[in-house]
């Protein structure tokens, strides 16, 4: 029996872990909307003023919040300065290699990932978005081996100490085996379904690797912990005229805010909505048309916030 038999009608889906919340006729669904991005306290005051309730923070080597630099006295005014927004954190972003084939490069990473681990027990946040980790010179189930040892031997001890879960997003440039269902089942089986890893899920991805945005969602829904809201645009002209891998180099594909891209929305929230997931969804703004590709930072540019402001607009019809 495949899991998409198992897990694929909306009913077995239901019975889900203490993250969701309980059903009830007649209640409004109140998940947090949040925007992803590194931290200042400019971009903290203005997700408040824009009406957002949640951050999701880059927290990668030399950004805002680099685990390595960060003093006591440091950590305590980030503190401040969100709890005098009344900005809930949900997650960290920190992408990298966790098996990555150089040694040395691997040790400073899996280092640096305990350390980030340590900065989001601090700051009561409760995920690590990432990648799983890719090592080309292994067969796939090599590499999932070796993500189960080094995330088991590294992480989870740390995990324990700060109740900290790492997550997953199906970024597929990066150093990862969890783009896909086929990854996602083995890493799982392979983890012997553990607390401590779980998806931070963005159906853009999905979409652009021509998989169901829906459908996984439904499959993995007790498996999603955070979410990222973004889009994906198909430019079907340019993907007839030159393929999915055009000899002129033609982009046929660009991430776009919500609603100006393929995904049915109504659609994806109506599976969180029946799971009763009651975590948090954050844009995660990527949109050229808004800045995306010139947003220096680390304050967000006036052109990168309407993007949010824009996003916000579309989402409001779902998420109060």
């Amino acid at each position: 029996m495949t899991r998409r038999t198992l897990v694929g009608s909306l009913a077995a889906a239901a019975a889900l872990p203490s993250k969701s919340a309980p059903r009830h006729s007649h209640t409004e669904w109140r998940p947090k909307l949040g925007v992803l991005g590194k931290y200042t306290p400019a971009n903290v005051a203005f997700a408040q003023e824009a009406g957002f309730t949640n951050m999701i923070l880059d927290a990668g080597q030399h950004s805002t919040l680099d685990a390595a630099t960060l003093t006591d006295t440091q950590i305590e005014e980030i503190r401040r300065t969100l709890t005098q927004h009344k900005m809930h954190v949900s997650a960290f972003q920190l992408t990298t290699n966790h098996i990555d084939p150089d040694p040395d490069r691997r040790t400073s990473t899996n280092t640096y990932f305990v350390r980030a681990i340590e900065l989001a027990g601090k700051l009561g946040v409760p995920y690590i978005g990432t990648a799983s980790g890719k090592n080309p010179h292994q067969s796939f189930t090599q590499q999932v081996d070796e993500v189960v040892r080094t995330y088991s031997e590294h992480y989870f001890p740390a995990c324990e100490r700060n109740k900290v879960r790492i997550l997953w997003e199906p970024w597929p440039d990066g150093p990862n085996i969890a783009t896909s269902p086929v990854g996602y089942e083995a890493l799982f089986k392979g983890f012997n379904n553990s607390p401590y890893v779980g998806l931070q899920y963005d159906p853009s991805h999905l979409v652009r690797q021509f998989m169901d945005p829906i459908q996984t969602a439904r499959d993995f829904a007790d498996k999603i912990y955070d979410v990222h809201l973004k889009d994906t645009e198909i430019l079907w002209p340019v993907l007839r005229s030159g393929g999915i891998t055009p000899v002129n180099g033609q982009s046929w594909w660009r991430y776009r805010i919500p609603g100006m891209g393929s995904i049915v929305w109504r659609d994806f929230f109506s599976v969180l909505q029946d799971v009763g997931y009651s975590g948090a969804m954050s844009v995660e703004q990527e949109d050229p048309l808004y800045g995306a590709d010139n947003n220096p930072g680390p304050d967000f540019s006036e052109d990168f916030k309407m993007g949010f402001v824009m996003a916000k607009r579309y989402l409001s019809q779902y998420v109060p």
